[in-house]
């Protein structure tokens, strides 16, 4: 793999970073994201972009929204319909059957062969409309088998579902559990409907707590990878997480997710319209941070739509609505999907080696750690211009490693082919902690103004560890 070397565009050095603290959970925060996999489960995760942060890079997923109904109500969620222009759970553009969400799932897949995972993530739950959602799974397994099957539920029906769940091959289960204090979660879920019956308050919330953990104890006995999702809730169970942190791990969960609340009132949610805040990035990477341990930490997760398709960070739903993909013949190949993998494989690889190659060769201790914004359209390389970047992923750099940390959402610079000044000062304070931003290219204008706010740029086509530990090291000199 051959790509174009660093240039610093800017070398001037600003204030010393401040060291990160220690994380929770009886492991430091500079080592506790690393955790052993054996070969078996590297294998599971390796093409799921949600279950593997090096997959996210290069695997595409898509969410069918077959699931409507819903049966628990939680303070930060409206399920919204036809709402293209919102990206966050529980917004759909339309609903589908499950014929015509197969019939989709075959047309990305031939549209898109980068793309591996079929999920079910609602808008609802998905195991409140058991019919709808196996009966997807079940047409997408007999015509797609190379696709892995995923879905997300609240866990309240899991317990009833796991030996379907087992039949059906689906390898990949999410669980929303934001509380393993049944108090914290009063404030959480106004009722939860449990057999035909609505229970409020805490009685409610003890309804659902201990299906969940049934649900993960159930999981774990039939091998089925878990990945728990929480919603940082600043508050109400911000210092809660860690518990539910030890509590999940100990059941056997695989990954743990930990989400900033979204609330907006513009959203309709209750958090919204109350003015419940969400966390900033700085508490949000605390409570990662204090929860990371012996399990693996997800923090590449965007808060997908119910209908979302495309690599993790882009949302491709708009290019295949009803009226679009129905009129479309599926051309489904297998083995030009193989073909496909297999060159994403090797460059995997390449950019393996590349990434071992750019590690230093002795490990220094106490450097200090910096962020860096990274402008990237996949494929874990720097490779798109700053104005046109919606998102910067985050990296914590020590000098010995480049780790991913965080992703942050933008409005986009460029508009219309113009800078628009008021969105610059806005992204520069989206990554005004970061001592740099790596793009592929970006203009004089917001290079001066980055430069003045204390932030370098590097332009730059290559490895993102690469770039940013090349960075790194000019820094460190100055």
């Amino acid at each position: 793999m051959t790509l174009p070397s660093t240039e610093i565009i800017n070398t001037t050095v600003v204030t010393e970073p401040t060291k990160a603290k220690s994380g929770g959970c009886g492991r430091k925060s500079d080592t506790s994201h690393v955790v052993e996999m054996d070969e078996k489960t590297k294998e599971r995760i390796a093409k799921h972009p949600c279950y593997s942060e090096d997959a996210h890079h290069h695997y595409a997923r898509m969410h069918v929204a077959v699931a409507p109904a819903c049966n628990i109500q939680c303070n930060y969620c409206n399920r919204k319909y036809d709402c293209a222009n919102e990206s966050r759970p529980g917004v759909v553009s339309e609903l589908l059957t499950p014929e015509e969400a197969a019939h989709k799932a075959l047309v990305i897949a031939g549209k898109i062969p980068q793309m591996t995972v079929l999920g079910i993530a609602g808008p609802g739950d998905p195991l409140a409309n058991p019919e709808k959602t196996f009966r997807t799974f079940e047409l997408v397994a007999e015509q797609a088998p190379d696709i892995k099957l995923c879905l997300s539920t609240n866990g309240l029906m899991l317990p009833e579902y796991v030996d379907r769940i087992k039949q059906l091959n689906i390898d990949h289960v999410t669980i929303t559990i934001n509380m393993v204090d049944p108090e914290i979660g009063v404030k959480i879920y106004p009722w939860v409907h449990y057999n035909r019956k609505r229970y409020r308050g805490l009685e409610g919330v003890k309804i659902l707590h201990e299906k969940q953990m049934e649900g993960l104890d159930a999981l774990r006995e039939a091998d089925i990878l878990c990945k728990v999702n929480s919603v940082l809730i600043p508050g109400i169970n911000d210092e809660h997480l860690v518990e539910v942190n030890k509590v999940i791990r100990s059941k056997g969960a695989f990954l743990h997710n930990i989400m900033p609340l979204i609330s907006a009132p513009e959203h309709g949610t209750h958090f919204g319209l109350t003015g419940q805040r969400g966390p900033t990035q700085k508490e949000l990477k605390k409570v990662q941070d204090d929860c990371s341990g012996n399990m693996k930490m997800m923090r590449h997760c965007r808060q997908c739509r119910a209908d979302a398709v495309g690599l993790l960070g882009e949302d491709r739903s708009q290019e295949f609505t009803k009226d679009k993909f129905l009129e479309v013949t599926p051309e489904y190949d297998l083995d030009k999907r193989q073909e496909v993998h297999e060159g994403i494989e090797k460059f995997q690889q390449e950019i393996k080696a590349a990434k071992e190659k750019a590690k230093a060769d002795k490990k220094v201790a106490n450097n200090p750690k910096i962020l860096v914004a990274v402008a990237t359209k996949g494929s874990g390389v720097v490779n798109q211009h700053f104005g046109h970047a919606k998102e910067f992923q985050i990296y914590e750099v020590d000098g010995n490693e480049a780790r991913f940390v965080s992703h942050r959402k933008i409005d986009h610079f460029c508009q219309s082919g113009y800078g628009e000044e008021g969105t610059l000062e806005k992204i520069i304070e989206a990554i005004a902690d970061c001592k740099a931003v790596l793009v592929s290219k970006i203009g004089e204008s917001p290079k001066t103004k980055l430069e003045k706010a204390g932030i370098l740029a590097v332009e730059s086509y290559d490895i993102i560890e690469k770039v940013a530990l090349e960075f790194y090291q000019q820094w460190n000199k100055g």
